[in-house]
């Protein structure tokens, strides 16, 4: 490279933002991965901690220690003058802004995190150009000294690292680890003889000195694991805590930190200098939907294969640990085959791509990109500065405010032919750029603002979502057109939660009035959509938020039914563009496409009662069964339910006898030949047994029969005791409660169908059919 007086110019991506205090004065530290190089490490010490307060307040803070106060050419979204307010640490910020909060003085952007004002500042999201800056190496880490970073266009290549531990039953104690990726496969194990595949430790200390020293040597930018953070790097830490070594996994040797989430989720976190840590478990569950998340259920249904241990051993730590004692060989193998599952999961499906493509799209680091809130602000505040306009801090006493769903249009019960569904592409997406509904709108409206139908009124010429929106579709296509799903799929995830976040009382620009446009402008165009279907004789069967179910002709003719459906498409986009124009004086951004065509379609009855489901129906679609909604595709129903409905389904749409198939699904449930699908499977939602007083739903009753602690994940069957808990690997519980499943899960399976049929369930149980009351 050349010399520092010669402005050298690097390109990376920004894997890790933080800072530390050196001698009094932060120093922004940005590890990352220089395209086509190794690790970097950009330190800035020039830049301070800042936020505003009205101008007219600046006064106030004059005697204040350890800040600065600075004219500003700024305003708030309101027009107010604001004053720059500049601390000395990042650690004096909060402090004084309750304080001023307290006082009622009004505080502006006071709760940006420090290392991400510093990226919003350069307009820095993912990739970043460096310029300048003493340069230096520790290592392989190249050091940059207050350099001047500007954002750039990269396409980063990192390098991954799955990690696996097998320990003692109560992880007192560490068998051995897997280490793969990076061009590398071991396993590190404490012994005294040789085991093929394995390198010996004579014991844990040095196994885990060695293993460390290893870790730091591979230099991953990314590590990986099932359950990493709660099990494999804790267990890794205390571990290295009780042994008293030093647990030295970053890149300059920090040791981890563990947090967890102040929202919902309570999501645990690792925090490795320099590296980010990855857990299989959150990337999959974000991305698949499947019975559970266990590793052996997800690398089965991803992979076709599982882990080495058979799922049906009883207690797989004690397994483990007899392994350890018998047979070492095996428990390498197994070890090093549950680190190769985790990543070959995840490169399988994408799924760290994916994460990768959208921290270049907000700018998050990659184990936060699903924090859409912190993301949004990402992607708001610097078009705010631009316009030099500042934004409010959250008000964390604000309580949320109610905003209104999309709408759902009755549905027609009942089985019919032809059936198209049109949907709007993107509708809340096309629904702001239409409208123009944004914060700054919002707050800029004038005497001839666009007015949504809730009342809201927002202006016609400044705005900035839109904008956004559009650089986001743009790119979405140019993703389509290079064949770049993962990009794509990064773009429609991140267009679909600019919606939310609005809505959302953490967000800094929430305002119920904003969000319930959006909903209400969306309600608007279904309606809008059924009237101009039915002008045009068509009947609709049913709708939901952007999707409208309309009926095509069953009469034979020269037009087929995507034809006929087509010129629908046309002709009803064209009048609702219309009345856009008309009604608001707008250009409409709103696009009508044809999703798909069932050939057959069923939609249910609520149960008992005449009128028809919302959010369930089912349909042949190009010959496949598609089910939405309905038991068979519940995670909470058992397996019986999705074979007998299935089946039903597909020989209704192939117009079969349905009654002798429900009868052999009755028959074999009877006789107990399809025990193994009865098992209900129910996830334990607020983390603790203890956590249910006020009521005590099955699945709880049986988890608190258990021995030990249950999981996360319930599986029981109904018993004529009550709800049982089944192990993996167990005999399932005696006595059975078949009355249960017959009248519980068939019956109103059955009956939903065979109801449309003019047949009842009674008669494939042999009973006489109820008569109905008129």
């Amino acid at each position: 490279m050349a010399g520092a007086t010669d402005k050298p110019i690097s390109t990376g991506f920004v894997l890790h933002p933080t800072y530390r205090v050196r001698r009094g004065r932060p120093v922004i530290q940005i590890f990352g991965r220089l395209d086509g190089g190794g690790p970097f490490l950009v330190e800035d010490d020039r830049f301070r901690p800042y936020f505003f307060v009205p101008a007219r307040d600046a006064a106030s803070l004059a005697t204040e220690p350890d800040v600065a106060i600075e004219a500003s050419p700024l305003q708030s979204l309101t027009g107010d003058a604001v004053a720059r307010i500049v601390a000395t640490l990042p650690s004096v910020v909060p402090g004084l802004r309750e304080k001023l909060l307290l006082a009622g003085i009004p505080v502006y952007e006071g709760d940006v995190r420090f290392p991400y004002r510093y990226l919003i500042d350069r307009g820095i999201r993912g990739g970043v150009t460096i310029e300048g800056g003493a340069e230096d190496r520790e290592g392989a880490l190249v050091r940059f000294r207050n350099p001047t970073l500007r954002a750039a266009t990269v396409s980063p290549r990192l390098s991954l690292l799955s990690i696996d531990l097998e320990t003692a039953p109560d992880a007192s104690r560490i068998y051995c680890a897997a280490l793969v990726g990076n061009e590398t496969e071991e396993v590190h194990l404490t012994g005294h003889t040789s085991v093929p595949g394995a390198r010996i430790h004579p014991d844990e200390r040095h196994l885990l000195e060695g293993l460390i020293h290893r870790i730091r040597e591979i230099d991953p930018d990314v590590v990986l694991g099932w359950n990493v953070v709660d099990f494999d790097l804790r267990v890794l830490a205390r571990r290295c805590r009780e042994l008293a070594l030093p647990c030295a996994l970053g890149r300059r040797g920090d040791e981890p930190v563990f947090q967890q989430d102040r929202s919902f989720t309570r999501q645990s976190r690792a925090v490795i200098e320099g590296r980010m840590v990855l857990d299989g478990i959150g990337l999959v569950r974000d991305a698949l939907r499947l019975e559970d998340y266990r590793l052996e259920t997800v690398a089965r249904a991803v992979l076709g294969r599982g882990k080495l241990i058979d799922s049906e051993t009883p207690d797989t730590a004690a397994e483990i640990s007899r392994l350890y004692r018998e047979d070492p060989a095996a428990l390498v193998a197994y070890n090093l085959e549950d680190a190769r599952l985790v990543l070959e999961i995840l490169e399988r499906e994408g799924l760290v791509e994916l994460a990768l493509e959208r921290s270049l799209l907000c700018g998050m680091q990659l184990d936060r990109v699903g924090a859409s809130i912190a993301s949004f602000d990402l992607l708001y505040l610097p078009e705010l500065r631009k316009r030099k306009l500042v934004a409010s801090s959250v008000d964390l006493g604000r309580k949320s405010a109610p905003v209104r769903g999309g709408a759902v249009l009755d549905s027609e019960p009942g089985l019919f032919r032809n059936v198209a569904v049109f949907d709007f592409r993107s509708l809340y997406p096309s629904l702001i750029r239409t409208f123009n509904l944004d914060p700054l709108a919002h707050a800029r409206a004038a005497e001839d603002a666009v007015v949504a139908p809730n009342g809201a009124r927002f202006s016609r010429s400044e705005a900035i979502l839109p904008e956004i929106i559009e650089r986001f579709i743009d790119r979405r296509e140019r993703a389509k057109q290079r064949g770049d799903r993962h990009a794509d799929q990064a773009i429609k995830i991140m267009m679909n939660a600019l919606f939310g976040v609005l809505g959302a009382a953490a967000c800094r620009f929430f305002d119920p009035d904003i969000a319930n446009a959006i909903t209400s402008f969306g309600q608007q165009m279904l309606g809008w959509t059924r009237e101009a279907f039915e002008e045009r004789g068509v009947q609709v069967l049913y709708g939901d938020t952007d999707s409208v179910f309309v009926k095509l002709s069953d009469a034979e003719n020269d037009t087929s039914p995507r034809d006929e459906a087509e010129t629908l498409r046309e002709a009803v986009e064209s009048r609702i563009r219309d009345r856009v124009r008309r009604d608001y004086a707008v250009e409409p951004r709103l696009t009508l496409e044809l999703e798909r065509i069932f050939e057959r379609f069923f939609m249910p009855r609520v149960r008992r009662g005449s009128s028809g489901s919302k959010k369930r129906y089912a349909g042949l679609c190009g010959g496949r069964l598609e089910v939405v909604g309905l038991e068979s595709v519940r995670r909470d129903w058992p397996a019986v339910a999705k074979r007998l409905q299935e089946g039903m389904l597909s020989r209704l749409f192939s117009d079969r006898e349905i009654m002798p198939y429900v009868r052999e699904v009755v028959s074999s449930l009877q006789r107990g030949e399809i025990d193994d699908e009865l098992v209900y499977v129910k996830r334990v939602r607020k983390g603790s047994l203890d956590r249910y007083t006020a009521t005590t739903p099955p699945h709880i009753q049986a988890a608190r029969k258990l021995s030990g602690p249950p999981g996360r994940v319930v599986r029981y069957v109904i018993a004529e005791t009550g709800p049982e808990p089944v192990l993996l690997g167990r005999a399932l519980p005696d006595r059975i409660d078949r009355g249960h499943y017959l009248e519980r899960v068939l019956r109103p399976v059955a009956d939903a169908i065979l109801t449309e049929l003019d047949q009842s369930f009674d008669e494939a149980l042999g009973r006489p059919r109820q008569m109905k009351l008129l």
